[in-house]
């Protein structure tokens, strides 16, 4: 896991936890910041999976190219 990632990841938690606050205590506003929270880490961890995976084919290509 990279980075962005982890961060995705965390992001994704916070919002969760956001969501779960504003369920408890009615707050509507809570409750979409944790939605927002939540969409902006599957982005971001959907960013940082594709990076990986550029920079996995980036390094096959160099090892067949080695060969």
């Amino acid at each position: 896991m990279n980075r962005d990632e982890l961060k995705g990841k965390a992001d994704q938690l916070k919002g969760k936890a956001k969501q779960a606050v504003g369920d408890l205590t009615d707050d509507e506003k809570l409750r979409n910041q944790g939605q927002a929270d939540e969409i902006e880490g599957e982005v971001q961890e959907g960013f940082g999976k594709a990076r990986r995976k550029v920079g996995e084919t980036i390094e096959e290509i160099g090892e067949k190219l080695k060969d």
